[in-house]
């Protein structure tokens, strides 16, 4: 067995599931994560499991879920993709990414079994399976569970436990290459992560979101929760509005979870606690010489609008420069993104990146992109593709508010760079 020591290492490792699929188009199926799962013994049935799918705000419900639960006094599991700074952000003990040397001792013994078993998982599926087996090795009860893409032919929905409790956060147009190009065909696959006797929880959204989360529940025979916004109301007004929102959907499902179980419910206290847990990427704000720079993965209109809005509540009339990139070869969202996103900017660098998470991804042209922000109106636009480079020039600007934002990957390069500075 080779042994892994380091994350650099690890990454090594995991780099050899990697699918390109500019060249090699990878098939959506369940069949090599369920063989997978049934090699591993099915530990994802021995959890008790709160799934998270939507488009907007999954991955901070998803923290603030197992927040709850490690509030109420719960053994809880998490894992979310992608990650931000570091890949043990997919495997979260009691809410904190597994240490380092832990992290790259377990995956070594789970690549060994993955050798053995002579099947062939994605990055992905191999990471879904590694969280499940190793919430189970380190004796966790319960596990917050983010679906990385849609949620039917998703790699985390192999759970079949009936009590297992699903999340539909606020649904929007993304990845409609694979899921569909209406609100409702996006719906129909998201919603595909309810199973028979499952409790469902979701906001009131557009009717043709809510048919097809209301019709895949009447065929699951599962227990439909439909919030209103009023449950967001907090009161925890440290919070962004749309992190209220997120806060009070997963404070709903945990809620109902632990009394499903015969546990007490969430007090005012667990809650205020879990308001409080890091969440990278989200809203980030960070310090630096007298101005505030602000890193968030917001990467689709849907999310960009929600962005944009809790900037200019929390900072009126403030001026703002931003570095931006997208994944590339999405251009059926790019327009609509950018015109969310040129509305509060005084000032943006556009670059790029190549990323190295669950494949290969490189950004959309940076020439292209700044063409685009032109024609919305944002009249001093550069372009500086090193992404190295334009974060050097964005920290020169003399706006007060520094905004890095568009993909996840672009935050892989900036985000150590903050941490330098």
């Amino acid at each position: 067995m080779k042994q892994l020591h380091t994350f650099e290492e690890a990454n090594e490792a995991l780099r050899e599931l990697w699918q390109d699929e500019r060249t090699k188009p990878r098939t959506y199926t369940l069949d090599t994560i369920t063989a997978l799962m049934d090699y591993l013994g099915n530990p994802q049935e021995k959890l008790k499991i709160v799934h998270v799918a939507g488009t907007s705000g999954k991955t901070s419900t998803a923290y603030y879920a197992a927040a709850l639960l490690k509030a109420a006094g719960k053994r809880v599991g998490l894992t979310v993709s992608p990650h931000v700074d570091e890949v043990n952000e997919r495997v979260q003990i009691n809410a904190v990414p597994m240490p380092e040397r832990a992290f790259c001792s377990e995956l070594a013994i789970f690549l060994e079994l993955v050798k053995k078993s002579r099947l062939e998982p994605s990055y992905f599926e191999a990471m879904v399976a590694f969280a499940f087996w190793e919430f189970v090795r380190s004796g966790m009860e319960y596990a917050v569970v983010e679906v990385g893409l849609g949620g039917l032919l998703d790699a985390t929905n192999v759970i079949r436990r009936e009590d297992k409790v699903c999340v539909i956060t606020d649904i929007g147009l993304d990845h409609t290459n694979r899921l569909g190009s209406t609100l409702a065909e996006i719906t129909e696959k998201k919603a595909g992560i309810i199973q028979l006797y499952n409790s469902v929880f979701c906001y009131q959204q557009a009717p043709e979101i809510m048919e097809q989360i209301v019709e895949r529940a009447r065929q699951k025979q599962a227990d439909l929760h439909v919030l209103h916004d009023d449950a967001a109301e907090s009161g925890l007004d440290f919070l962004p509005l749309f992190q209220q929102r997120n806060l009070g959907l997963a404070r709903a499902a945990v809620d109902y979870l632990l009394k499903q179980n015969g546990e007490d419910g969430l007090t005012d206290e667990m809650v205020a606690e879990a308001a409080k847990t890091y969440i990278p990427a989200r809203m980030e704000e960070v310090s630096y010489g007298g101005r505030t720079i602000i890193v968030d993965g917001a990467h689709n209109a849907q999310k960009l609008h929600a962005l944009a809005e809790s900037v200019r509540r929390k900072y009126p009339d403030e001026k703002v420069a931003a570095i931006v990139s997208f994944v590339g070869n999405r251009t059926f969202r790019l327009n609509d993104s950018v015109r969310e996103l040129a509305q509060l900017l005084n000032y943006v660098i556009i670059t790029s990146f190549s990323g190295p998470q669950d494949g290969p991804h490189v950004s959309e042209d940076p020439e292209e992109l700044a063409q685009l922000f032109r024609r919305h109106g944002v009249a001093s636009v550069e372009v500086v593709a090193d992404p190295e480079e334009a974060f050097a020039v964005l920290l020169t600007r003399p706006e007060p508010i520094l905004l890095v934002t568009g993909s996840f990957y672009l935050l892989n390069h900036i985000r150590p760079l903050l941490k330098k500075q």
